[in-house]
């Protein structure tokens, strides 16, 4: 038993117990769960996407250019980048990462960043 039903530190866990929840101490104990419902995707419409949500292809250097262009020293927002750039959002992300990891740039509070 998680916790005597008198102490009211234990009202969260038997609170679980008494709704069905099962004690899990190992994956599994969550697989046998679960494993009734994993073929049954196909009658709630769900299906696996047909490609990642994401480029996988890296910035040319026109993005790359682009993006740094945009940057100053006064700190401007990364959503403005996107906007201004034209870039995905992925593209911008990844740039302004290299741009870090060489010592270019410093992000600042509320998403912003700008050149050192």
């Amino acid at each position: 038993m998680p916790g005597s039903p008198l102490d009211p530190r234990s009202e969260g866990t038997n609170g679980l117990l008494k709704q069905g929840a099962i004690l899990a101490t190992e994956a599994d104990d969550i697989i046998s769960v679960i494993k009734p419902i994993m073929g049954r995707a196909q009658e709630f419409g769900l299906k696996e996407p047909d490609a990642p949500p994401y480029s996988t292809t890296e910035p040319n250097d026109n993005e790359r250019s682009r993006i740094i262009e945009l940057l100053g020293p006064t700190p401007v927002a990364i959503d403005d980048l996107i906007r201004l750039s034209g870039a995905t959002s992925t593209t911008v992300r990844v740039v302004l990462l290299e741009l870090e990891l060489a010592g270019r740039i410093t992000r600042h509070g509320g998403a912003m960043v700008s050149l050192l």
